[in-house]
């Protein structure tokens, strides 16, 4: 399924849903061979594997990673899976689309279970995120990199 930009009478909890359907879709491809990154502070996240559609890897380097400076092109998806025990605790989505009304920083912020309940919603814009994912160095509100 594809993310549109959010239209007059779509609203946040359909994308939410829409949003968490793409997260969980097959085809995505892993970070570092979908190799379980271990929680580094300051990351809230805790240890997991991080992994993108098509558009996003169009944007990495060959050490798999987006060059300092570069930004993803629209329709980029990165999906966080935290893992606790062994076991997927939270899908934590980014997906780049700065035309629709609910981006914040141009990207569409959401955290689900995995049960796809939401934990975080696209209607709150990222406001609790973009402070943290817009540090230094500018990786298009990535930290994945400088992190883990």
């Amino acid at each position: 399924m594809v993310l549109n930009s959010c239209g007059p009478n779509e609203d946040a909890q359909s994308l939410d849903d829409t949003l968490f359907e793409e997260s969980t879709a097959n085809g995505l491809s892993y970070y570092k061979n979908g190799d379980i990154l271990e929680a580094k502070a300051p990351s809230p996240h805790g240890s997991f594997k991080l992994a993108y559609n098509d558009v996003a890897a169009q944007a990495l380097d060959s050490e798999g990673e987006l060059p300092v400076g570069a930004s993803f092109p629209k329709g980029s998806l990165l999906v966080k899976e935290v893992y606790k025990d062994g076991q997927v605790t939270l899908i934590v989505p980014m997906k780049k689309d700065e035309n629709n009304d609910f981006a914040g920083d141009g990207w569409l912020w959401g955290e689900y279970g995995p049960d796809g309940s939401v934990v975080y919603s696209v209607g709150e814009k990222g406001k609790s995120c973009t402070g943290c994912h817009g540090g230094s160095p500018n990786r298009d509100l990535v930290r994945t990199y400088d992190l883990h």
